[in-house]
């Protein structure tokens, strides 16, 4: 008959090492007050006897729960989930945040909060209450809503704002939206592109505000206009669809279209094929986010590639290293790159 393998606890190890329960749990969490001859003697323990800290473990120092709470919106994640459209937005933001916190004996969890509801706050406040992290990572568009950030900068708990450079509580970071929108438009100009379209993302994300006006910096570079090329989405594919039918209605000389998200980019991409377009000999396409979809799409989409785990796993950094000083003076920035794929190539002639 097999036996089954007992789990070891702190106190095996205080047992093993010949001290008391406070200080194994010291030396797990990194605690001053330990001599370095009971330091070695717990960590041999722990080695010896192939320990795992647990949760309650470290949470025996009193000051800290090791829980990093990733906050993410909940309509907009439930129906991409409901519909297998194939975004990444959370697998991505798991991989960096997970892998992050296991290097500082953290874990991850993640919240699924309605940002548009009247009872935010009682239903993030009842999440804090039961799991209370020691930092919390806010994704847009909750980390531009007043009612969340308020009540985490009141309740003293430091957190990460993905998405937003505005002045306040908490640690500002941004992907390089308005760079990664600069980079794009400026690649289709060195292909040639002379009117080139935009389908911006709602105006209540700034960074939709940053992407617009990457793209408007990149033509005034070169001297091009842009009146007439902007509309605006939700991020879609039914916004996207209509947005792309309204530049083309309005611009038939247009030969490049830059949209703010994969879903709105396939459905112009699927507008194009309906006027007979080809892409990319007729028209160029270049999407945001870069979600395994457009790898498979015809033609595979050039995409702006958004560091969403080097984001998440930098916010972790962060908000492990500051702790109760979690507020940043600077914003930081993960510059996002371009991925160039079969949906870009040089400019038609014109007839």
């Amino acid at each position: 008959m097999a036996r089954v393998r007992k789990t070891v606890t702190i106190r095996d190890v205080a047992e093993d090492a010949g001290v008391s329960l406070q200080t194994v749990s010291r030396v797990v969490n990194g605690g001053p007050n330990v001599r370095p001859q009971l330091r070695d003697k717990v960590r041999a323990a722990i080695e010896r006897l192939g320990y795992v800290p647990s949760l309650a473990a470290q949470r025996m120092s009193g000051s800290r729960s090791y829980i990093i709470l990733a906050i993410n919106d909940r309509e907009r994640t439930l129906a991409d989930w409901r519909e297998r459209r194939g975004t990444d937005w959370v697998d991505q933001m798991l991989l960096g945040g997970i892998l992050t916190c296991s290097q500082h004996g953290y874990r991850m969890m993640v919240e699924l909060v309605d940002t548009h509801s009247d009872h935010v706050e009682r239903e993030l406040g009842a999440a804090i209450s039961a799991l209370q992290p020691d930092g919390v990572i806010l994704t847009p568009p909750h980390s531009e809503n007043s009612l969340i950030t308020d009540l985490l900068a009141k309740r003293g708990i430091p957190f990460a704002r993905i998405g937003s450079k505005a002045p306040g509580p908490g640690i500002a970071m941004t992907m390089g939206d308005e760079g990664a929108a600069h980079l794009a438009t400026s690649r289709l100009i060195d292909l040639g592109h002379r009117r080139i379209g935009m389908i911006a993302g709602p105006a209540q994300y700034s960074l939709s505000g940053w992407r617009i006006d990457g793209w408007k910096r990149a033509l005034a570079d070169h001297g091009l206009p842009h009146e007439s090329l902007l509309e605006r989405g939700d991020f879609g594919y039914e916004s996207g669809t209509h947005a792309a039918r309204a530049l083309l209605d309005r611009n038939p000389d247009l030969t490049a279209i830059i949209a703010s998200s994969d879903q709105m980019t396939l459905a112009a991409l699927e507008v194009a094929r309906d006027r007979g377009l080809h892409v990319p000999r007729d028209l160029s396409l270049i999407s945001f986010d870069n979600t395994p979809i457009v790898r498979f799409s015809q033609p595979p989409l050039t995409a702006v590639d958004q560091p969403i785990a080097e984001t998440v796993s930098r916010a972790v950094e962060q908000l492990i290293a500051r702790g109760e000083d979690g507020d940043s003076d600077p914003v930081i920035e993960v510059a996002a790159g371009l991925v160039e794929r079969s949906s870009t190539a040089p400019a038609p002639v014109a007839a």
